[in-house]
């Protein structure tokens, strides 16, 4: 016989569960009484459900199994839906379990009840209450199954007190094992015919059930075709950004001579890829419902592959069975197309020379300087705001799962992903790059790397603003500038407050040596680097922005 605590946290256990990202609530004391005993399970303490659900995010990201968050009742379980909009924007597993009031508080308001299911069944892709401790087993291994299966995605249960404090003689259900769907032989046989007859072919990465090996196959099948590659929204670390192959971004800033290629394709192949506004220009590039490229779509859920966008071969298969089966498909012996790939890739090595912006501190050196710095295996996380597109389009990502990005565009979000790579992977230097609004958005979690000794380092683009909002501004609204306007804190001395290390970087020449301080200081470090305003973007300011919209 085992309490509802205990029953759960055996069946993490039993599904390899290694970490847990909580807020502490009373309503799962019987959960935390559990994971007091587990040596498998590390539990790490946030400051803000919001966070800790972002870590369970990019912890699922990384991993391919579902991270894990706990959130108690009412305010805490809303506080952690922004973790789920993440997870759901980007087809990452995770799991969050919500403690509520016992059942006898049913229909009777109790403090803080919540409608689980009414709550999150808009952004979840499966939200239950456990009602029976003999079923948690059961119902944890269906979250488990859900949240990997097809499009993988976020799940809720709520646990109420009196289910977890019950005890029960409940069994411990088998690991989730989700079948691997392969396309068929014909389904080859016809992506060769199409290559042969091609003279414009590209392909675009991105999406779920990635890794290393996938990355390789996927190169290796490009070189021997000399086919074109490029990245999804936020997936810039899928290929080797030094591979002859790879030809860029399909997302913000999108590259001119790019954006063309992917409009004039006459074979578009989107392996695990998501086609949506931003990746395909808000369906300019790739029409819908049916687009002009004949499309061959990859994805693990046949929902997914032709959603949006009509494919004439709609592939339901994982990225790796894919990989795999594109062994048997032999290079074209002509390949018309030699000249498009290799301009395309000298048009994305010619985006990568910095844009000189105004001010003491330059951010697209910045970047460059922290892509010759940083190993690479190095991880570099961050949320949203204008600074991402200096990390877009002048880092090059050398190797899978260096880049954790938010593909909801979620501020906040470089500081908890940082916090969960550098628990996964305490190896790999890991750099988490914010706005000054961005990462006043989690800064208290701050506090959590301190607490479990994570030398992670946080890099603070500090211009004032909300730079993103004040460019759209003044391209709408020219002069009318409100809401938009930060006052900031030591940033230096905040982080110092925590028992970080903190700088400030004031001129372009002083960065290099303090992100070298930064990695070697075997705490976490923040660099707050001082920016002008008018650098709100690359070869762009607010001032140009202003004058092009009045004319």
């Amino acid at each position: 016989m085992r309490h509802g605590g205990k029953i759960l946290i055996d069946q993490l256990e039993a599904q390899g569960v290694t970490s847990v990202f909580l807020v502490p609530g009373e309503t799962f004391l019987a959960a935390l009484d559990a994971l007091y005993d587990s040596a498998p399970i590390r539990t790490i303490v946030c400051r803000h459900e919001g966070g800790a659900a972002m870590m369970a995010q990019a912890t699922g990201k990384l991993t391919g199994k579902p991270g894990i968050a706990f959130a108690t009742r009412g305010p805490g379980a809303a506080n952690a839906a922004s973790g789920l909009l993440v997870a759901r924007e980007d087809q990452t597993p995770m799991i969050l379990f919500v403690g509520l009031p016992a059942t006898t508080g049913d229909a009777r308001e109790a403090s803080g009840a919540s409608d689980v299911v009414g709550l999150f069944s808009p952004i979840a892709k499966w939200a239950a209450v456990v009602r029976d401790t003999l079923r948690i087993p059961e119902l944890v291994a269906r979250a488990f199954h859900v949240a990997m299966s097809g499009r993988p995605g976020p799940v809720v249960l709520g646990l109420p007190e009196d289910v977890l404090n019950r005890e029960a003689g409940a069994e411990n259900a088998k690991r989730v094992v989700i079948p691997e769907a392969a396309p068929s032989a014909a389904q080859m046989d016809l992506i060769e015919a199409k290559l042969r007859s091609s003279e414009w072919p590209l392909m675009i990465v991105g999406g779920p059930g990635w890794s290393p090996s996938v990355a390789a196959r996927i190169e290796t099948f490009a070189l021997g075709c000399d086919l074109p590659v490029a990245a999804a929204f936020r997936a810039q670390d899928y290929v080797d950004n030094r591979h002859p192959c790879y030809v860029g971004h399909a997302g913000i800033g999108l590259e001119s001579k790019l954006a063309a290629a992917i409009r004039g394709a006459d074979l578009l192949l989107a392996v695990g890829a998501h086609l949506g506004p931003v990746t395909t220009a808000g369906h300019t590039l790739v029409t819908t419902p049916d687009p002009r490229q004949f499309l061959v779509h990859v994805h693990p859920s046949a929902e997914e592959a032709g959603l949006v966008c009509r494919a004439d071969v709609a592939i339901a298969a994982t990225v790796a069975a894919f990989a795999d089966a594109l062994r048997g498909v032999a290079p074209p012996r002509e390949q018309p197309w030699r000249t498009f790939r290799r301009d395309l890739r000298a048009a994305y090595e010619a985006s990568l020379k910095p844009v000189p912006t105004p001010g003491d501190v330059a951010l697209e050196q910045v970047v460059a300087t922290m892509s010759e710095v940083l190993p690479e295996q190095a991880i570099v996380a961050s949320g949203a705001g204008n600074y991402a597109q200096f990390l877009h389009r002048y880092f090059v990502y050398k190797g899978h799962r260096t880049q954790l990005a938010p593909g909801s565009g979620s501020m906040g979000y470089g500081l908890p992903a940082a916090i969960a790579a550098k628990l996964l992977s305490p190896e790999r230097p890991v750099v988490a790059v914010a706005g000054d609004g961005c990462f006043q958005m989690t800064a208290q979690e701050l506090a959590t790397a301190v607490q479990y000794a994570l030398p992670i380092v946080i890099i603070v683009a500090n211009n004032a603003i909300h730079g993103s909002i004040r460019m759209r501004q003044e391209e709408r609204y020219p002069g009318r500038v409100i809401a938009t306007s930060l006052v900031n804190p030591d940033f230096a001395a905040l982080a110092q407050s925590f028992g970080a290390l903190g700088e400030t970087v004031a001129r372009t020449a002083d960065f290099e040596p303090a992100l070298r301080r930064a990695l070697a200081a075997g705490r976490p470090a923040l660099i707050d680097l001082r920016l002008d305003p008018e650098a709100i973007a690359p070869g762009r300011t607010p001032a140009a922005v202003r004058v092009k919209s009045r004319d």
